[in-house]
């Protein structure tokens, strides 16, 4: 086995900026920055969304209304492009 191949495998600090919410966990990532958490200096990862901030997890997700979208394409095209209407009739 060759050595000095791997990536270095340690804890980093990712940091959901959407919440303001920090978790550690192990990772390869390369990062610039790192941050004081816990009392120990960590590498530090910013992200957007995490489970903490994604709608799907937290129970505010918005239900998307398909059937306006369906009804707006039959207005448009009518019977030409729409196999649905051969399935249901």
């Amino acid at each position: 086995m060759k050595t000095d191949i791997h990536p270095d495998y340690r804890e980093v600090v990712f940091h959901d900026l959407s919440c303001d919410f920090k978790f550690i966990t192990r990772s390869t990532i390369n990062t610039r920055e790192t941050i004081d958490f816990e009392g120990k200096q960590y590498p530090l990862v910013k992200i957007e969304v995490s489970a903490e901030s994604h709608p799907f997890f937290t129970g505010k997700h918005k239900i998307v209304d398909t059937a306006g979208r369906v009804e707006k394409f039959r207005q448009k095209f009518g019977s030409v492009g729409s196999k649905t209407s051969v399935a249901n009739g």
